[in-house]
């Protein structure tokens, strides 16, 4: 995805909502978290995937440790993804031609 600073970004976006796993006291994501602001992209083999937002929480700007508190929250049951995936803006550019 690439962008020009100061022009508006176009992006497909796909919604994710996913149940957390109770395992006694504990909820379980489910996935293993990768990336952040402070983390090489190189070592993310789905460097592609990008998640905007967390239950409404900007995460484009995070940490990685910031990352991980917002998704293993114990208070929530339900994790709310907005995710940006170049797969699906490839599909949607190859379905426009």
């Amino acid at each position: 995805m690439s962008f020009i600073p100061g022009q508006p970004v176009t992006a497909v976006v796909q919604r994710i909502e996913i149940c957390k796993l109770r395992q006694c006291d504990n909820l379980i994501l489910g996935f293993s978290i990768g990336g952040g602001i402070d983390q090489d992209p190189g070592q993310n083999p789905f460097s592609e995937d990008k998640t905007d937002k967390v239950n409404g929480w900007d995460m484009t700007m995070v940490t990685h440790d910031q990352a991980r508190k917002r998704l293993t929250k114990k208070n929530e049951d339900v994790v709310r993804l907005l995710v940006t995936r170049k797969s699906l803006e490839d599909a949607v550019r190859n379905a426009m031609v």
